[in-house]
Protein backbone atom coordinates (compact mmCIF):
# COMPACT_ATOMS: atom_id res chain seq x y z
CA UNK A 1 0.00 0.00 0.00
CA UNK A 2 1.82 3.46 -1.04
CA UNK A 3 0.64 5.29 2.07
CA UNK A 4 2.51 6.17 5.01
CA UNK A 5 2.78 4.07 8.48
CA UNK A 6 2.78 6.10 11.25
CA UNK A 7 5.12 5.10 13.61
CA UNK A 8 3.49 4.64 17.20
CA UNK A 9 4.43 5.38 20.43
CA UNK A 10 2.13 3.02 22.13
CA UNK A 11 -0.32 0.83 20.77
CA UNK A 12 -3.81 2.99 20.22
CA UNK A 13 -5.82 -0.36 22.00
CA UNK A 14 -4.34 0.59 24.90
CA UNK A 15 -6.04 4.43 25.03
CA UNK A 16 -8.47 3.93 28.31
CA UNK A 17 -10.94 5.15 25.96
CA UNK A 18 -11.27 2.01 24.29
CA UNK A 19 -11.29 0.12 27.23
CA UNK A 20 -13.94 1.89 28.32
CA UNK A 21 -15.78 1.71 25.19
CA UNK A 22 -15.52 -2.61 25.76
CA UNK A 23 -16.57 -2.60 29.38
CA UNK A 24 -19.13 -0.51 28.61
CA UNK A 25 -20.43 -2.51 25.84
CA UNK A 26 -20.34 -5.83 27.79
CA UNK A 27 -22.20 -4.36 30.90
CA UNK A 28 -24.82 -3.06 28.65
CA UNK A 29 -25.46 -6.35 27.15
CA UNK A 30 -25.01 -8.07 30.18
CA UNK A 31 -28.09 -5.75 31.21
CA UNK A 32 -30.31 -6.14 28.07
CA UNK A 33 -29.96 -10.15 28.30
CA UNK A 34 -31.42 -9.80 32.26
CA UNK A 35 -33.83 -7.56 31.14
CA UNK A 36 -35.04 -9.96 27.92
CA UNK A 37 -34.79 -12.53 30.17
CA UNK A 38 -37.74 -12.07 32.14
CA UNK A 39 -40.12 -11.58 29.30
CA UNK A 40 -42.35 -14.10 27.85
CA UNK A 41 -42.44 -15.64 31.61
CA UNK A 42 -38.30 -16.49 31.30
CA UNK A 43 -38.17 -17.29 27.52
CA UNK A 44 -36.63 -14.15 26.33
CA UNK A 45 -33.27 -15.37 27.36
CA UNK A 46 -32.71 -16.67 23.42
CA UNK A 47 -33.36 -12.91 22.51
CA UNK A 48 -31.14 -11.88 25.17
CA UNK A 49 -28.21 -14.15 24.08
CA UNK A 50 -27.94 -12.75 20.92
CA UNK A 51 -28.29 -9.05 22.50
CA UNK A 52 -25.85 -9.57 24.61
CA UNK A 53 -23.32 -9.93 21.91
CA UNK A 54 -24.46 -7.64 19.99
CA UNK A 55 -23.63 -5.19 22.58
CA UNK A 56 -20.32 -6.68 22.95
CA UNK A 57 -19.86 -5.69 19.50
CA UNK A 58 -20.71 -2.56 19.75
CA UNK A 59 -18.89 -1.86 22.32
CA UNK A 60 -15.64 -2.58 20.77
CA UNK A 61 -16.12 -1.14 17.43
CA UNK A 62 -17.35 1.87 19.55
CA UNK A 63 -13.48 2.07 21.13
CA UNK A 64 -11.97 1.42 17.79
CA UNK A 65 -13.86 4.39 15.89
CA UNK A 66 -13.11 6.91 19.15
CA UNK A 67 -9.79 5.65 19.41
CA UNK A 68 -6.76 7.40 17.21
CA UNK A 69 -4.22 5.95 15.75
CA UNK A 70 -1.19 6.39 17.46
CA UNK A 71 1.10 9.12 16.16
CA UNK A 72 5.02 9.58 16.37
CA UNK A 73 7.80 9.62 13.26
CA UNK A 74 6.50 9.25 9.89
CA UNK A 75 8.02 5.66 8.46
CA UNK A 76 7.47 4.43 5.32
CA UNK A 77 5.82 1.95 4.04
CA UNK A 78 5.97 -0.85 1.43
CA UNK A 79 3.77 -1.22 -1.22
CA UNK A 80 2.43 -4.36 -0.77
CA UNK A 81 -1.49 -3.91 -0.03
CA UNK A 82 -2.73 -4.66 2.96
CA UNK A 83 -5.04 -7.68 3.11
CA UNK A 84 -7.60 -8.81 6.13
CA UNK A 85 -6.56 -11.99 6.43
CA UNK A 86 -3.06 -10.81 7.67
CA UNK A 87 -4.47 -9.57 10.41
CA UNK A 88 -7.11 -11.92 11.68
CA UNK A 89 -6.03 -14.88 14.06
CA UNK A 90 -6.51 -17.87 11.58
CA UNK A 91 -7.11 -20.78 14.25
CA UNK A 92 -9.26 -18.48 16.31
CA UNK A 93 -11.60 -17.29 12.92
CA UNK A 94 -11.46 -21.10 11.61
CA UNK A 95 -12.65 -22.37 15.00
CA UNK A 96 -15.30 -19.48 14.90
CA UNK A 97 -16.73 -20.44 12.06
CA UNK A 98 -16.70 -24.20 12.40
CA UNK A 99 -19.28 -23.25 15.74
CA UNK A 100 -21.14 -20.46 13.26
CA UNK A 101 -21.75 -23.33 10.74
CA UNK A 102 -23.34 -25.29 13.43
CA UNK A 103 -25.38 -22.37 14.64
CA UNK A 104 -27.01 -22.45 11.42
CA UNK A 105 -26.99 -25.76 10.73
CA UNK A 106 -28.99 -26.18 14.40
CA UNK A 107 -31.11 -23.63 14.05
CA UNK A 108 -32.29 -24.86 10.40
CA UNK A 109 -33.13 -28.02 11.66
CA UNK A 110 -34.95 -26.93 14.78
CA UNK A 111 -36.78 -24.60 12.43
CA UNK A 112 -37.40 -27.37 10.07
CA UNK A 113 -38.93 -29.89 12.75
CA UNK A 114 -40.53 -27.08 15.14
CA UNK A 115 -44.34 -26.41 15.54
CA UNK A 116 -46.77 -23.56 16.44
CA UNK A 117 -47.52 -23.13 20.19
CA UNK A 118 -51.25 -22.90 21.61
CA UNK A 119 -51.14 -19.17 20.75
CA UNK A 120 -50.48 -20.26 17.15
CA UNK A 121 -47.16 -19.01 17.33
CA UNK A 122 -44.84 -20.50 14.37
CA UNK A 123 -41.81 -22.32 15.46
CA UNK A 124 -41.66 -21.79 19.03
CA UNK A 125 -42.01 -25.05 20.22
CA UNK A 126 -41.70 -29.03 19.73
CA UNK A 127 -44.61 -31.58 19.35
CA UNK A 128 -43.99 -35.42 19.17
CA UNK A 129 -46.60 -37.83 18.69
CA UNK A 130 -45.61 -41.89 19.85
CA UNK A 131 -48.01 -44.36 21.16
CA UNK A 132 -51.21 -42.42 20.53
CA UNK A 133 -49.91 -39.62 23.16
CA UNK A 134 -48.70 -36.45 21.76
CA UNK A 135 -45.90 -34.37 23.85
CA UNK A 136 -45.20 -30.51 23.39
CA UNK A 137 -42.34 -28.33 24.65
CA UNK A 138 -41.46 -24.79 24.99
CA UNK A 139 -39.31 -22.74 24.21
CA UNK A 140 -37.68 -24.53 21.10
CA UNK A 141 -34.69 -22.94 19.27
CA UNK A 142 -37.41 -22.79 16.10
CA UNK A 143 -38.09 -19.85 13.29
CA UNK A 144 -39.41 -17.99 16.31
CA UNK A 145 -36.58 -17.71 18.17
CA UNK A 146 -33.61 -18.54 15.55
CA UNK A 147 -35.04 -15.75 13.42
CA UNK A 148 -34.06 -13.25 15.40
CA UNK A 149 -30.14 -15.18 16.36
CA UNK A 150 -29.67 -15.37 12.67
CA UNK A 151 -30.49 -11.62 11.89
CA UNK A 152 -27.81 -10.87 14.90
CA UNK A 153 -25.24 -13.19 13.53
CA UNK A 154 -25.64 -10.85 10.03
CA UNK A 155 -25.38 -7.63 11.31
CA UNK A 156 -22.61 -8.67 14.23
CA UNK A 157 -20.90 -10.06 10.71
CA UNK A 158 -21.43 -7.19 8.44
CA UNK A 159 -20.08 -4.57 11.19
CA UNK A 160 -17.30 -6.49 12.27
CA UNK A 161 -16.14 -7.49 8.21
CA UNK A 162 -16.58 -3.58 7.70
CA UNK A 163 -14.25 -2.69 10.64
CA UNK A 164 -11.65 -5.54 9.94
CA UNK A 165 -11.24 -4.15 6.60
CA UNK A 166 -11.51 -0.24 8.08
CA UNK A 167 -8.25 -1.45 10.50
CA UNK A 168 -5.98 -3.01 7.80
CA UNK A 169 -5.85 -0.07 5.58
CA UNK A 170 -6.26 2.74 7.90
CA UNK A 171 -2.64 3.81 9.33
CA UNK A 172 -0.88 2.78 12.44
CA UNK A 173 1.54 -0.07 13.44
CA UNK A 174 1.16 -3.48 12.65
CA UNK A 175 0.87 -4.60 16.25
CA UNK A 176 -2.11 -2.40 17.09
CA UNK A 177 -3.47 -3.58 13.53
CA UNK A 178 -3.47 -7.20 14.60
CA UNK A 179 -4.54 -6.55 18.31
CA UNK A 180 -7.26 -4.62 16.99
CA UNK A 181 -8.23 -7.31 14.38
CA UNK A 182 -8.20 -9.73 17.43
CA UNK A 183 -10.52 -7.83 19.64
CA UNK A 184 -12.80 -7.43 16.43
CA UNK A 185 -12.78 -11.44 15.84
CA UNK A 186 -13.51 -12.16 19.44
CA UNK A 187 -16.51 -9.63 19.80
CA UNK A 188 -17.63 -11.55 16.71
CA UNK A 189 -17.12 -15.04 18.39
CA UNK A 190 -19.61 -14.08 20.90
CA UNK A 191 -22.27 -13.44 19.01
CA UNK A 192 -21.84 -16.90 17.51
CA UNK A 193 -21.11 -19.03 20.71
CA UNK A 194 -23.54 -17.65 22.78
CA UNK A 195 -26.68 -17.97 20.23
CA UNK A 196 -25.03 -21.26 19.25
CA UNK A 197 -25.10 -21.95 23.52
CA UNK A 198 -28.11 -20.57 24.22
CA UNK A 199 -29.98 -22.77 20.96
CA UNK A 200 -28.09 -26.00 22.00
CA UNK A 201 -28.52 -25.71 25.39
CA UNK A 202 -32.24 -24.80 24.94
CA UNK A 203 -32.99 -27.74 22.47
CA UNK A 204 -31.34 -30.16 24.36
CA UNK A 205 -33.51 -29.54 27.51
CA UNK A 206 -36.58 -29.92 25.30
CA UNK A 207 -35.63 -33.06 24.30
CA UNK A 208 -34.55 -34.56 27.49
CA UNK A 209 -38.43 -33.12 28.58
CA UNK A 210 -40.15 -35.63 26.28
CA UNK A 211 -40.51 -39.79 26.43
CA UNK A 212 -41.33 -39.63 22.04
CA UNK A 213 -38.18 -38.45 20.80
CA UNK A 214 -36.61 -41.93 21.34
CA UNK A 215 -33.42 -42.64 19.29
CA UNK A 216 -33.16 -39.66 17.45
CA UNK A 217 -33.40 -37.32 20.79
CA UNK A 218 -30.95 -39.35 22.17
CA UNK A 219 -28.47 -39.18 19.68
CA UNK A 220 -29.13 -35.39 19.23
CA UNK A 221 -28.24 -34.82 22.79
CA UNK A 222 -24.94 -36.80 21.95
CA UNK A 223 -23.93 -33.78 19.97
CA UNK A 224 -25.98 -31.01 21.48
CA UNK A 225 -24.25 -31.01 25.06
CA UNK A 226 -20.88 -31.45 23.76
CA UNK A 227 -21.45 -28.20 21.77
CA UNK A 228 -22.62 -26.23 24.01
CA UNK A 229 -19.89 -27.22 26.78
CA UNK A 230 -17.74 -25.97 23.65
CA UNK A 231 -19.73 -23.10 22.97
CA UNK A 232 -19.51 -21.86 27.01
CA UNK A 233 -15.57 -22.05 27.28
CA UNK A 234 -15.62 -20.35 23.86
CA UNK A 235 -17.80 -17.60 25.30
CA UNK A 236 -15.51 -17.20 28.49
CA UNK A 237 -12.20 -16.92 26.22
CA UNK A 238 -13.69 -14.52 23.96
CA UNK A 239 -15.09 -11.97 26.98
CA UNK A 240 -11.88 -12.24 28.76
CA UNK A 241 -9.55 -11.17 24.74
CA UNK A 242 -12.47 -8.28 24.45
CA UNK A 243 -11.85 -7.07 28.25
CA UNK A 244 -8.36 -7.31 28.59
CA UNK A 245 -7.02 -6.63 25.15
CA UNK A 246 -3.73 -8.17 24.57
CA UNK A 247 -2.22 -4.89 23.71
CA UNK A 248 -3.36 -3.37 26.96
CA UNK A 249 -0.71 -5.82 29.17
CA UNK A 250 1.97 -4.10 29.16
CA UNK A 251 5.51 -6.02 29.00
CA UNK A 252 8.39 -5.59 31.07
CA UNK A 253 10.38 -4.38 28.16
CA UNK A 254 7.70 -1.80 27.80
CA UNK A 255 7.88 -0.45 31.47
CA UNK A 256 11.08 -0.23 31.72
CA UNK A 257 11.32 1.64 28.22
CA UNK A 258 9.42 4.30 30.07
CA UNK A 259 11.51 4.95 32.71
Amino acid sequence: MSDADLGATAPASRAPVDRYARWTGVTTGALAACWLATLDHGDGVLYGIPAFGLCAVAGVLAGDRLTAPARGAVRTAGLAPRRVRDYVPLRTTWLLAVLAVALVALLTTAGAVASPDDLGRAGRQLTLTCDGMTETHSPWPGLYYGLPMLASLAVATGACGWSLRRIATRPGDEQSRRDRSLAIVAAWGIVVSTSLLGAAVTASASLLSLTCDGTLGAVSNVFLMPLAALSLTTTAWLLLTVCSPRAGRRRPTDRGARR
